[in-house]
Formats: structure tokens, C-alpha cells, sequence
């Protein structure tokens, strides 16, 4: 095997001939490699493109292959097959590898101006226009950038953080610069970062569309949905033909509660053949947060009539929870999984949704394994890491413990509003929500960032040694005790756009349990509720259910049952040091005895008691969490103990959970 240094040298050698015209020495200095060469795409393309300025097309084309065998979406191959065709008079062919190309790699300025040509050759006004467009934007790239955003393009991170950061050095206010180096952020999941760098590029260019429109698609990565719909409207109101900003408009409009004012406008959109994959995708969703079932599988077939490999549509229709998906539709799925040309994405969610359809025809063991792949592809594509969760618990029992609530007992905001429903994900929360919200006085709303965004702010930059305790939650006991009431306030200020005017309103983020310390602090007379399922039960249901994302401990057996324990330990502390502040709803106990459960929640909040909340099912109002149809009916008892069917696969989590936990909650007890 050829060291890195030598490779590195042969290409080196080869590009320097190659740009002095001598192909053939180039080819003779990468042919030392010898077969290796198959292995690194940048000494065969190097080779390929001499070989065709040597006039040796076949051969070129026969190197080619070689690479895209092994690497499809090396888009500069896919380029060089382009020009290929082209010089041959194989116009079709030219325009369809170009195409690709441009695809997998919108930087390559080569492609777009042949494209241009060869639309113009085939009167092909629109392509030929588009074409030009790219051009022209790329064109007033400077190079260096023309390379990030090629990086980029290719998931080459590091280089583009290095060459980007190189060229802001002494082009700080560089805005096409600052968006590139946002976008790195954002695909490092550094979302603050990328916030920051466009805010500041806002600041220097007010008018400039490019920074807004993507300073507005951070914030709704960051669920600011307020702020960005800020940016949406004004946008759109300066430029009501651009497409584009009425995508961005009815995203705003989904993320702040006008859903059915979202829906219109996807509609519009849809008729408008505007990214009708994704279009089509968005309005389905916003269909199922209305209650529109049937407009909502409508929307996720016609995707994947679009896009047959688009794994997401599928996955969509599976979270609905009542949709049965036809044998045609598991054959598709099962096709589609197996094939080299699906992204690794779409297997994932090629996986979940044979989850589900396995587990309608009560195959358990080969619903398991297709969960199970699911989350293993998961993991490997986000790069996973277990959460820290027992840590992090630890910094909060030390931190916030019964001296810290004792000094600081007379701070905070004197807002009674909030109503917080905290927990684990599938334990029931939306139940919860749902009934609330079916009061008179109480709104129902989202699961709301606020308070996960202000420990962000509060945690500050990473601390620099991994074993090193974080600033937040220590800083509780060090900062001003002013802010707290500042913190409070924020909070109802900044929540104000997803309330409908009641006296009181939901917060239903879930990891809010981690921050219980923060809320008491900010916020003293707040209600929160802890929505608590059986650990089987909330923990298998985790792990069959794909997050959107932030729910990275559901990607195991192993990792959800720790983190439940974890979430066990930590409730026990806040209940120790802060009693009565929380009040606990087992799921089991609502189910089987509702109307005890609801008068509990309703005395706990303050509120009298409405038979609406009983017949919560019958509140119509939007629901944007996969229980969305379930908490449209009645309560059911056949779901309590549906992880029994599973259980042959389930020890790992029975492990991970302890003797402590299961103690609690015995396993004959569902």
C-alpha cells in the first residue's frame, strides 16, 4: 500500500504537467501508482481529463466509470463525461452528465457554461436562462469562494472552514463570505455561530436578500419562528413574484400556529410546480397538524410519485399512526432499501416505516430488526455520540440544590402564565396538552425553545477540557439576581406570538425537565407537570419513533434506558428540593381512571374544572407532534403494554434501566 506523501506527489506532479499541456507525462506519473489509482478519485480524474486531451475518449470514459463505480457523486467526473459527450456530438448524453454534475455540485462554473450553450442549441430558453443565472452569481465569486462552496458541496468541511476563514481574514465584511462561513456553521451544528455571522452581515448590507433570506432559515432552525416570520413577511411584501420568499413565508407561517394560512400558501406554491418534492412533503405536514388525515396522505404518496427513493415520504405516512401501508408500498420500500442508489437517509427511513408495516401484520421480529437497523444507520450517520445525560444530571443535583432555592426564593418574574409539561418523549405529553388546551382558559401552543435556548446562552462556550463542569448550571448561584426577573419576562415576551389571548399557556418541550432549577428561578409561579409512562413502554416507544432531531439517546435500547434513569434521578431531585412545584401524571393512572387524573391537573393549575376536558378529542385546534392523531380520539387501553410484543429484544433496555428503576414500575404491573 502507497503512502498518503506519495500519492499526494504523483497528483501534484501530474496536475503541474497537465496545466503545461504535457498529458502525457501527467499519465506516466500517475500510472506509478498502479492499480491503486482505483482508490483515489483525484489522481483517476486527473488521468481521465488527460487522456481525453490526448483524444483518447474511450479510455477516458473507461477511467471515468472506474471512479463513479466507486464514488457516484464525484461530481467532477460526472463533468468530464459531459465534455466528452459533448466533443463526440452527443448532445442528450452531454446535457444529462452535466446536469448531474451541476446536481451534486451547483459550484462547477464549467458545467453551467456548457449547459448554457447547449440549451441555447436546443432552444431551451428557461434551462438556457438558469444556466446564466449560476453563472453569473459564481462569476462574481471570488475563487476562493467558488472552492468553499465546492467543498461544501462535497461534505469537505475542514477545507472549507480553512480556505473560507483564509479569505475573511482580509475580507471581514465579505458578505457572500459571511454566508458561506454561516453555512459551514450550520452543517458543524453550530447554529448560534451561524446566527451570529449572519446577523452581523444584516448589519452591514440592511437590504441585502441573500443574508436575510438565510438569516431567516436559521432562526427557524433555532425554532426562533417569531423573528423569522419577521424577515418572511417583509421579504415578501418587497418582493410578492419571488418564489422563493413564499416558501420561506409559509414555513414561518406553520412555525408560528398559522397552519391553515401555511397550507394556502403550500398550495399555492404546489400549483406553481415549485419544489414540489419538498412542497408537497412541508404541506402534507402542515395537513396533519390540522387534522387533515386524508389531505395529508395525499400529499406524502404524491411525493413519493416525485421522488420514488424519497424515504422521508414514506417515513410520514408511517407517522401518521393510523395509516396501513398497501403490499405495493412495502414491496417499493423494501426495493428501494436494498439498492446501492439510495441515499443513506432515505434508508433510514426506508427502516422506520418497515417498522411500522411489519408491525400492522404482527411480524414483531421483523419489525424489531428493521427499528433496529434504523437507529444503528442512524447513529453512524449523525456521527452519534452518547449523550452525557448522567452528567449533565449530576452539575444540576449539585448545583441546584436546597441552599441555592433558599437564597434565591424572592426572584423571578411574577407571571403565572406558563404551563409547562415536562417529561420523555412519547410518555403521553401530548395527551396532556390536548386536554389542557381543551380549557376555556388555557392555549395550547408548541414545544417551545425558549427555555432550552436560555441554557444555551447561559452554558456559553464549550468548556475546553471534556472533564471540565460546564458554566451553566453553576452560574445560577453567580449571576445578578435582577436577571431572573429580566429571564422571565423575555420568556412571556418572546412566546407572545403562539398565544391566542387565554389567561394561561403550554410549553410541551419535554427536555425541559433538565431545567426545572432555571424555571423556578425565572419563572416562580409557573405550573409544570411531569408526564410519566411506564420505562418499557416510553423507552420502546422512543426508540421505533425517528426524531426530527434532539433526541439522540432514543438510537439505542442501551443509551433510552440509561437516560430514563437518569430522568428518574433528576425528578426525585427536584421534587426533594422544590416539593410540590412539579405534579406527577402516570399515564397508566389517566387511562384507566381519566376524570380523577384531569380534576388533579386542572386543582395543581388553579383552573375549574370543564367537561371539555374530558372530551378533549373533540377540541379542534393544531397538533404538530407525532401523537397528533391519536390525541384526536378517545383514550384507548390496548396500547399500555404494546411493547410486550417486543419483548424478546427488549433485555438490553430492561438492563439499562436497573433493579432501582424497574422496582417502581414492576413488569407485570402492564
Amino acid at each position: 500500500m502507497l503512502e498518503e506523501n506519495t500519492v499526494q506527489d504523483a497528483i501534484n506532479s501530474a496536475t503541474e504537467s497537465a496545466k503545461q499541456g504535457q498529458f502525457a507525462q501527467a499519465i506516466a506519473a500517475l500510472d506509478t501508482l498502479g492499480e491503486q489509482i482505483n482508490s483515489y478519485p483525484e489522481a483517476a480524474y486527473v488521468r481521465a481529463v488527460c487522456l481525453r486531451r490526448l483524444n483518447q475518449a474511450e479510455n477516458a470514459i473507461a477511467q471515468l466509470q472506474s471512479i463513479l463505480e466507486n464514488e457516484p457523486s464525484y461530481a467532477r467526473a460526472h463533468q468530464e463525461v459531459g465534455h466528452i459527450f459533448n466533443e463526440q456530438g452527443k448532445l442528450s448524453a452531454a446535457i444529462e452528465a452535466f446536469e448531474r454534475a451541476t446536481q451534486i455540485d451547483d459550484a462547477l462554473i464549467g458545467s453551467w457554461r456548457a449547459l448554457e450553450q447547449l440549451y441555447q442549441k436546443q432552444s431551451n430558453k428557461e434551462g438556457a436562462s438558469f444556466a446564466q443565472l449560476q453563472i453569473k452569481q459564481l462569476s462574481e465569486l471570488h475563487p476562493a469562494l467558488q472552492a468553499v462552496k465546492s467543498h461544501l458541496n462535497r461534505d469537505n468541511l475542514d477545507q472549507a472552514d480553512q480556505i473560507c476563514r483564509h479569505y475573511m481574514q482580509s475580507n471581514q465584511k465579505d458578505i457572500e463570505g459571511m454566508r458561506l462561513l454561516s453555512e459551514i456553521a450550520q452543517r458543524a451544528k453550530i447554529l448560534d455561530d451561524a446566527e451570529f455571522i449572519l446577523e452581523s452581515a444584516v448589519v452591514f448590507q440592511p437590504a441585502h436578500l441573500g443574508a436575510r433570506f438565510d438569516l431567516a432559515n436559521v432562526l427557524i432552525k433555532r425554532q426562533k419562528f417569531g423573528a423569522a416570520h419577521e424577515i418572511a413577511e417583509a421579504l415578501s411584501t418587497e418582493h410578492p413574484d419571488n418564489i422563493q420568499f413564499k416558501g420561506l413565508l409559509a414555513s414561518t407561517l406553520a412555525g408560528v400556529g398559522e397552519t391553515q394560512d401555511a397550507v394556502s400558501l403550500y398550495r399555492e406554491l404546489i400549483q406553481q410546480d415549485y419544489n414540489l418534492v419538498q412542497t408537497n412533503l412541508l404541506c402534507g405536514h402542515a395537513e396533519k397538524t390540522l387534522g387533515n388525515l386524508d389531505a395529508a396522505v395525499a400529499c406524502y404518496q404524491q411525493v413519493y410519485r416525485l421522488q420514488a427513493d424519497f424515504g422521508d415520504a414514506f417515513w410520514s405516512l408511517a407517522n401518521t399512526k393510523t395509516y396501513t401501508f398497501t403490499d405495493q408500498e412495502i414491496k417499493h420500500m423494501l426495493d428501494y432499501r436494498a439498492r446501492d442508489t439510495t441515499s443513506e437517509v432515505d434508508k433510514v427511513h426506508f427502516n422506520f416505516a418497515l417498522g411500522k408495516a411489519f408491525e400492522d401484520q404482527k411480524d414483531f421480529d421483523q419489525a424489531f430488526a428493521a427499528y433496529e437497523l434504523g437507529n444503528e444507520q442512524n447513529k453512524e450517520i449523525l456521527n452519534y455520540k452518547a449523550p452525557e445525560a448522567q452528567k449533565r444530571v449530576d452539575y444540576q443535583i449539585s448545583r441546584c440544590d436546597h441552599a441555592l432555592f433558599e437564597r434565591l426564593s424572592a426572584v423571578g418574574s411574577e407571571h403565572a402564565a406558563p404551563i409547562f409539561i415536562v417529561g420523555l418523549p412519547r410518555a403521553g405529553s401530548t395527551l396532556l396538552e390536548q386536554i389542557l388546551a381543551s380549557h376555556s382558559q388555557v392555549d395550547g401552543t408548541l414545544e417551545l425553545p425558549n427555555i432550552l435556548n436560555l441554557s444555551r446562552r447561559l452554558r456559553g462556550r464549550a468548556a475546553s477540557k471534556p472533564e471540565e463542569e460546564p458554566q451553566y448550571p453553576r452560574n445560577l448561584g453567580e449571576i445578578d439576581i435582577d436577571y431572573f426577573a429580566k429571564f422571565g419576562q423575555q420568556y412571556i415576551d418572546d412566546t407572545q406570538v403562539y398565544r391566542q389571548g387565554a389567561p394561561y399557556f403550554i410549553d410541551k418541550m419535554p427536555n425541559n425537565f433538565m431545567h426545572i432549577g432555571l424555571i423556578k428561578l425565572i419563572l416562580p409561579h409557573a405550573k409544570i407537570i411531569d408526564a410519566r409512562r411506564h420505562p418499557m413502554a416510553c423507552c420502546f416507544s422512543g426508540f421505533k419513533q425517528l426524531f426530527a432531531e434532539g433526541q439522540e439517546f432514543t438510537y439505542g435500547l442501551h443509551e433510552v434506558g440509561d437516560y430514563y434513569k437518569n430522568y428518574v434521578r433528576l425528578m426525585d431531585h427536584w421534587d426533594d428540593v422544590l416539593p410540590g412545584f412539579v405534579l406527577r401524571v402516570q399515564h397508566e393512572e389517566l387511562v384507566h381512571d381519566t376524570e380523577t387524573q384531569v380534576r388533579r391537573m386542572l386543582d395543581f393549575c388553579g383552573l375549574p374544572f370543564e367537561q371539555s376536558c374530558l372530551e378533549f378529542y373533540k377540541t379542534e385546534r393544531s397538533v404538530r407532534t407525532p401523537s397528533s392523531e391519536q390525541v384526536r380520539q378517545p383514550i384507548y387501553k390496548s396500547g399500555l403494554a404494546h411493547w410486550r410484543n417486543f419483548e424478546a429484544h427488549l433485555q438490553p433496555l430492561i438492563d439499562a434501566l436497573g433493579e432501582d428503576v424497574l422496582a417502581r414500575y414492576p413488569l407485570d404491573s402492564v
